[in-house]
């Protein structure tokens, strides 16, 4: 890699408030502020808005939507393309 083109790669905490889960891991974003971990040690943190924690996909809360009931109402509605 050459030197001074590439942005500062460290240990950053990402930090979901909604499921109150963080975790620590390594990137390149940065923050002004920053949390004590659980190592005693200070890391910038960066809180998002999802993660695996509150995702309804991997938390199994995810809808599953009806869309053959869609469907059919549509056609009760404004009749099947059959009949014309």
């Amino acid at each position: 890699m050459q030197p001074g083109i590439h942005p500062a790669y460290g240990p950053v905490v990402f930090r979901d408030k909604a499921a109150d889960f963080a975790f620590l891991t390594r990137s390149t974003l940065t923050s002004e502020r920053t949390v004590e971990w659980e190592d005693g040690n200070t890391y910038p943190v960066v809180d998002v808005e999802i993660s695996s924690a509150s995702h309804p996909f991997y938390t199994g809360t995810a809808r599953v939507l009806d869309t053959a009931g869609r469907v059919e109402r549509f056609e009760r509605r404004y009749g099947s393309r059959e009949g014309r």
